[in-house]
């Protein structure tokens, strides 16, 4: 390869210089996020202003600053220039990378403006201002998210930082009401299914509110476009806006470097690749390596290098010659060839055959019309025939000689680069002998693929004698290229071992393969070339004139190390064209250039100048676009450059209008994947600069997906340590030191994740990351691939990660909920709130705290997932946060007066919470909640037993005995104790509801506040859910016990009042029960009632003590039934001491009755008997009507009735029996027969058992004054009046 020349060598100087400032802008002071837009001052070139003498040292620190500002500005803008040519060349021929279609779809992003529209959107909803039909149930859901999620802080933040999508909302929309539905009562033919689907599609019509849905195609496609496969104009547009390249820049870079011309990019891309070995053997023999963890690896390295040099020539050998031309696939020998073109310099390499260069061209040849023909009658028929030389024939249509035109195309195909080419013109023979028709003329022409395509006019050779001497036909030959066919035309040639002749051929350049191309002449009518050459290892360039050659003007060469090869054109243009085309084909570094490139091309075949405007770009535009176009690829610092490059698009991707969470775009991916493979970056740089990049982003708020960085981190890992991801085995000490300084700032930003796991993965957005940030820590404390890291040891740094996180949670929800105070002010405010203020703000607190808790469950529960063997870390986690809120809790109890109440609530809500989660049940808290309100709950009990104990002393010493109807209209009136306060308004206690035994009239004032008290106090503790067994079973025997001892005390108090209060009654038939005793009475119903519900416990002393209440009861209710029993016998007695006055041979009976008949015969004398008889059955049936509408147990009432029944008729049986031997006197007898018997009806209308009603003691009442009836009826008939023991209904009652 011959040496490079001058121009070369300043070529290289000014790229020395351009990487020199390359270098500059990577290494001078900090490096910015991205690069500023070119300076707007077409002045501010880097230049070398000289010093001048400034008055003041400020000013000429500030025209120093402004100076190296501009040209900084100016070297970042030529760096984005040269990095720009690079991308534009992958764009423009990849052969490497394809971009990748199994990429997840990435959502639209939401902004703040998107979300305080939603926000709107939803409140209008709950205001009822949309048309949406909704229910109750749905509401509520939308309630809580928009009370919940849209309101939170926390997701403003995450939208703040372009990680949220509308996805990301619907899905926490959907994780939300399939609970709530799942919570549903079924119904029947309605699914839940159907109600989720329902709930959806109503909240899918909230979010989209009143947007004109005529918009929305037009955005679904500009997703779609970004987001699949881009073209090579939308990648290039892209690119420019990653580097602030401008429209008018990018033209001149596609112009100058000829993108559209895929054999200049293969080209490109030989002279690269050879520059990249060359390269290498240079390293190799200067032994001059980068610096690796062994020294054995220098020698692996030279290997690498030639191994990826090799991998892209076969991936470029690999390419079709050119993309959709006709197919060409490489010949066999190519496979043994490889080895030849990956190996440069082995001379054993396989010749090409002329067979193997053998071409395929079609023809289109069309007949117009023939003019000047004469020699034929008007209306005779002619007609023309075409063929290409050793091929079919073809024939146009039929036409009249005296217009003879046809405009047919005929298509021919040929192997012959110069094929020959006959046409005919024919008259149809009249003759009847004739057998061919007559030939008029003939033309032959020698197209080329060069030859003009247009028609022409061409002289026809006629027969002798023919009178068309004129004769011409028009016709058009177009000849085709072929796209292995780089350039074709005539030239002399003088070589050494082929066309060992000075003169003039037709020469073909042919490219066999990607590698392979060869100089062929040919002949005409010959498919194989007479002689070939093939380029490779050969050298073009321009050359002086021959003087000693006769033919051609214009003169370049081919050199080989032992050959030369000379070639002349007719003109300068050819030569240009020539030279340009085995440019390409020999993959030389060093560029020909014209002696005079001002010179001006030959017009012939019309202006070429974008086929060759590298040579010819004016230097005079801004900043000159060749130095960046003719920039030698191979002496940049790409590894820089792709890091620049990576950071730029980085950025561009994280601002653009999809939630990429850091994932590049398929478009993004394949152009930095090919500008890797070309351009030799090293896979462990290229994922060392992205995670450098994404970790930084992430510290400073962007939302990262951590698989992305697990992804590139174990990428480099397997690198470090030897396992050769992509094939590499060096390792550098530079790669080493940024993989373990990296390997630092992940691990701290992983627990940093971790730590403020709600703020950073906010709802479980993004889905499914909390759980692979723990995977990633998981990786990231190993110590290398192979070996796993001991449990123990990740999970002491998520437990330490856990501790911290529940610090952040705590102090940011206290500063949330206005409890903590951070100033010294605002301590001696909190010191001085009130104690009810202070017990507010922590119940406040309390719920928030429980609030969290919640979510954490809900929307984290896959760090669980993530550490199903470690469950107890969020338990940890949680015991930490609630020991944190238990100092603010214990602060603001430890403040509240002595024996107040009013922190019972904040108990029931914390346990209530805790005693359902299976790791914080009886947990450390919980048994510190529990510790905290045993006393009070002991102390409460304690009161209340001595409250309820006073209020049965004194209420039952002042007790009036009125029997109240509810719990509305006698409590209000009873003196309720101070202490403790159990009102209905206790907070969090269950509404209560007047129980089923006070719906109607009940007892006194006295027992129905005891019974209230001991039911309130009782569903008190039990709401309070104790969540120590032991100690809950103590509270309810207590209490069970307690009610016990109330109740009993109730009851004997009862009994003695109610004994009092009878005494006091008379015995006279006047006597009606006062309500006061039915009052008591009913008390002891009660009681009985109550022993039930208050009093019993299953099984043991519990159950036997419950039945000594019990049996006490019972025994009360019969006591107080026997006396009244009593009560109302003796008012029966005292009307048979009246009755007893008429005993026969009584002096008060002679004197009645001798008194009687001696006034009956002047006046009506009254009954005596019937006035004694009437009152005692208005007595007896008054007194059962006030037992039956005020006392409440009907079984008490019948007892009552059967024993004041059975009493009854054993008196009167007994003072019968006391007369055996008297005849009873008439007016005795009518009133014992009146009140047997009404007796008898009045207690079997009030319910008296037959059984009872006829007992032995009736019978023998009845049989006496049965017998007493009949001995009256023999000796005074008419003294009975009609009164009789027959069982009669006549007589009045």
């Amino acid at each position: 390869m011959l040496d490079p020349s001058s121009s070369e060598e300043e070529s290289d100087e000014l790229l020395d210089e351009e990487r020199r400032d390359a270098l500059l802008a990577a290494g001078g002071g900090s490096s910015p996020r991205s690069l500023p837009p070119p300076p707007r001052d077409p002045r501010g070139r880097e230049g070398g202003a000289g010093r001048a003498a400034s008055p003041s040292p400020s000013v000429l620190s500030e025209g120093r600053e402004e100076q190296e500002r501009l040209q900084r500005e100016e070297r970042e803008k030529r760096l984005r220039l040269q990095l720009y040519v690079f991308i534009a060349r992958c764009i423009a021929h990849p052969f490497n990378a394809k971009q990748p279609t199994d990429m997840a779809r990435r959502q639209q992003k939401l902004n703040k403006q998107q979300l305080q529209t939603l926000k709107e959107r939803f409140q209008a909803f709950l205001n009822g201002e949309t048309q949406i039909v909704a229910d109750e149930a749905f509401c509520n859901a939308v309630r809580s998210y928009y009370e919940v999620f849209l309101k939170s802080d926390r997701v403003a933040r995450m939208v703040h930082s372009g990680g949220c999508s509308a996805n990301d909302f619907r899905d926490v929309f959907k994780k939300n009401i399939e609970k709530r539905v799942r919570s549903l009562p079924e119904i029947d033919g309605l699914s839940k299914e159907t109600v989720l689907s329902s709930w959806l599609a109503k909240y899918d019509a909230i979010y989209r509110g009143e947007e004109d849905f005529c918009k929305q195609p037009n955005r679904m496609a500009l997703s779609a476009v970004s987001e699949l496969i881009l073209s090579k104009e939308q990648l290039y547009e892209m690119f420019q806006q990653i580097l602030g390249i401008k429209k008018l820049e990018h033209q001149l870079i596609y112009n100058a470097c000829q993108l559209d011309n895929a054999d200049e990019q293969a080209a490109q891309i030989r002279r690269e690749l050879d520059g990249r070995l060359q390269l290498a053997e240079q390293m190799a023999r200067e032994r001059k390596f980068p610096k690796f963890i062994t020294r054995e690896m220098e020698n692996m390295y030279i290997e690498e290098l030639r191994s990826s040099v090799n991998l892209l020539m076969a991936n470029l050998e690999s390419l079709p010659v050119s993309k959709g031309g006709p197919e060409f696939k490489l010949q066999k020998l190519k496979r043994s060839q490889n080895s030849a073109f990956l190996d440069i310099g082995d001379e054993n390499e396989v010749q090409l055959s002329k067979s193997d260069v053998v071409l395929s061209f079609t023809l289109e040849i069309v007949i117009m019309e023939v003019q000047g023909l004469k020699s034929v009658a008007p209306n005779r028929i002619v007609y023309c025939t075409m063929e290409v030389e050793g091929g079919e024939k073809l024939q146009t249509d039929q036409a009249e000689a005296s217009r003879p035109q046809w405009g047919t195309q005929g298509d021919f195909t040929t192997t012959h680069p110069r094929p020959v080419v006959k046409v005919k013109l024919f008259t149809e023979s009249t003759g009847v002998l004739a057998l061919e028709d007559k030939e008029l003329g003939r033309v032959v022409l020698y197209p080329t693929s060069n030859s003009s395509k247009s028609p022409d006019l061409h002289k026809m050779i006629v027969p002798k004698n023919s009178q068309d001497s004129d004769l011409k036909i028009k016709l058009a030959v177009r000849m085709d290229k072929p796209p292995h066919m780089k350039h074709c035309g005539y030239l002399y040639a003088l070589g050494q071992k082929v066309w060992k002749r000075w003169k003039k051929r037709y020469f073909v350049l042919v490219q066999v393969s990607q590698y392979t191309f060869a100089m062929c002449s040919y002949r005409e009518k010959k498919s194989e070339p007479q002689e070939l050459m093939q380029l490779e290892g050969y050298t073009v360039d321009y050359t002086a004139p021959h003087t000693g050659l006769q033919g051609g003007r214009m003169f370049f060469n081919a050199v080989k190390e032992g050959d030369t090869v000379i070639f002349a054109s007719d003109d300068e243009q050819d030569r240009i064209l020539w030279v340009q085309a085995m440019y390409r084909a020999t993959g030389q570094s060093y560029k020909p250039v014209p002696a005079s490139q001002a010179q001006k091309m030959n017009p012939k075949g019309g202006d070429v100048s974008a086929d060759i405007s590298p040579l010819y770009t004016d230097r005079g535009q801004k900043h000159g676009m060749e130095e960046f176009i003719s920039a030698n690829p191979c002496k940049f610092d790409h590894a820089f450059l792709f890091q620049l490059l990576q950071r730029q698009t980085l950025d561009h991707r994280l601002n653009d209008s999809y939630s990429c969470l850091g994932w590049f775009s398929p478009g993004q991916v394949f152009v930095l994947d090919e500008y890797c493979a070309r351009y030799g970056v090293r896979g462990c740089h290229r994922h060392l600069c992205y995670l450098n990049e994404l970790i930084e982003h992430s510290e400073n708020g962007s939302v990262i997906d951590p698989t992305l960085l697990h992804y590139s981190f174990a990428f480099c890992a397997s690198h470090v340590h030897g396992n050769r991801p992509d094939g590499i085995g060096t390792v550098s000490v530079e790669e080493k030191e940024r993989f373990e300084e990296i390997k630092d700032r992940l691990s701290s930003l992983l627990e940093n994740q971790i730590s403020h796991f709600r703020y950073c993965f906010p709802f479980g957005r993004p889905e499914g990351a909390l759980k692979a940030t723990l995977s990633l820590l998981e990786r990231v404390l190993m110590k290398d691939i192979a070996t796993p890291i001991p449990a123990e040891e990740v999970k002491k740094v998520v437990r330490k990660c856990l501790e911290k996180a529940a610090l952040i949670n705590y102090t940011r929800l206290t500063e949330y909920a206005k409890i903590e105070a951070t100033a010294e002010k605002d301590s001696e405010a909190m010191n001085q709130a009130t104690p009810a203020r202070k017990l507010e703000e922590v119940l406040h607190l309390a719920e928030l705290c429980i609030e969290v808790l919640q979510q954490n469950e809900e929307h984290h529960s896959e760090g669980r997932e993530a550490f199903a063997w470690w469950p107890e870390l969020l338990a940890e986690h949680a015991e930490k946060f609630l020991s944190l809120y238990s100092v603010d809790m214990d602060s603001a109890l430890e403040a509240q007066p002595q024996d107040s109440w009013d922190s019972f609530p904040l108990f029931q809500l914390l346990n209530n919470s805790l005693r359902n989660d299976t790791f914080l049940c009886n947990g450390k808290f919980h048994k510190h909640l529990q510790e905290i309100f045993v006393p009070m709950v002991i102390r409460y009990i304690d009161l209340m037993e001595s409250s309820i104990a006073q209020s049965i002393h004194r209420g039952l010493e002042q007790e009036s005995w009125q029997p109240v109807k509810s719990i509305t209209n006698s409590l209000p009136n009873v003196a309720l104790p101070k202490v403790p306060s159990l009102p209905l308004n206790l907070p969090q206690m269950p509404s209560f509801t007047t129980p089923t035994w006070m719906t109607s009239i009940n007892g006194s004032a006295t027992s129905e506040d005891l019974f209230w008290k001991l039911d309130a106090l009782q569903m008190f503790v039990f709401d309070l859910h104790w969540p120590e067994p032991e100690f809950a079973h103590h509270l309810e025997q207590r209490l069970k016990l307690m009610a016990t001892d109330m109740i009993e005390a109730c009851v004997k108090r009862t009994r003695i009042a109610f004994e009092v209060k009878l005494q006091k009654t008379n015995k006279s038939t006047d006597l009606r029960i006062p309500s006061s005793l039915c009052t008591m009475f009913n008390v002891l119903v009660d009681a009985k009632k109550q022993t039930a519900k208050l009093c019993i416990l299953e099984g043991g002393q519990e159950q036997q003590y419950h039945s000594k209440i019990d049996d006490l009861v019972e025994e009360t209710v019969k006591e107080i039934i026997s006396l009244l029993v009593s009560k109302v016998v003796s008012v029966l007695e005292g009307v048979l001491s009246k009755l007893s006055r008429y005993d026969e041979g009584t002096f008060f009976s002679s004197l009645v009755s001798f008194t009687v008949k001696a006034a009956a015969k002047y006046v009506d004398v009254p009954k005596p008997g019937m006035d004694l008889a009437d009152t005692y059955i208005m007595f007896v049936r008054q007194n059962q009507d006030i037992l039956r509408e005020k006392v409440n147990e009907e079984m008490y009432i019948e007892k009552l009735f059967d024993q004041w029944y059975s009493g009854s008729m054993k008196v009167i049986c007994m003072w019968l029996a006391d007369r055996l031997d008297l005849q009873l006197h008439i007016y005795q007898l009518k009133t014992l027969i009146k009140i047997v018997k009404k007796t008898y009806r009045d207690f079997r209308l009030q319910g008296v058992m037959e059984g009872t009603l006829n007992s032995k003691t009736y019978d023998t009442v009845h049989s006496r004054l049965t017998v007493e009836e009949a001995t009256v009826s023999v000796t005074d008939a008419g003294g009975l009046q009609g009164i009789t023991m027959k069982d009669s209904d006549e007589e009045e009652g």
